[in-house]
């Protein structure tokens, strides 16, 4: 398994998500399985399966986070950048509309497109490691080709 990148801050975030998820809600889903049995037939028991539903999803994030976080490899952010590279902002501009948007450049499992946090491992992200400011890059959508100037690199 290849790892993946990611900052100390979010192999922090995972690690705090399965710590909760182990030691609160594993346990308070067991508890709501014991007290809707306590109640009789569990072929109508609405409250039994609901909580056996919550089980499953808990103990499916639990499997995933647990992966992610085990091929992770932390990567120190250290700049000065005069590269896109991993842990680096980047403001770009819409050679089409003149709009420019700042994004940091994070592994897969920090994305967060609302945060103007993006993934090395998109489009947009690939088009962009090892391009200085000044560049133009093309990134293929699926609303079509957009062309970017790279306009700083934090």
């Amino acid at each position: 398994m290849n790892s993946v990148p990611i900052t100390q801050e979010g192999l922090d975030i995972l690690k705090k998500e399965l710590d909760k998820l182990l030691k609160e809600e594993r346990p308070r889903v067991i508890r709501s399985i014991e007290e809707a049995r306590s109640h009789g037939d569990l072929s109508e028991n609405a409250e039994y399966h609901a909580a056996k539903e919550r089980q499953g999803f808990i103990e499916g994030r639990i499997m995933e986070l647990q992966s992610q976080v085990g091929s992770c490899q932390v990567e120190a952010i250290k700049g000065p950048y005069n590269r896109c590279v991993f842990g680096a902002t980047v403001t770009l501009e819409n050679s089409d509309t003149g709009e420019e948007n700042t994004y940091t450049l994070v592994g897969p499992y920090e994305s967060a497109p609302e945060k103007n946090r993006i993934s090395i491992a998109t489009p947009i992200g690939q088009a962009l490691l090892g391009r200085e400011e000044g560049d133009e890059v093309r990134v293929k959508t699926p609303k079509g080709v957009r062309e970017y100037i790279i306009v700083a690199i934090k």
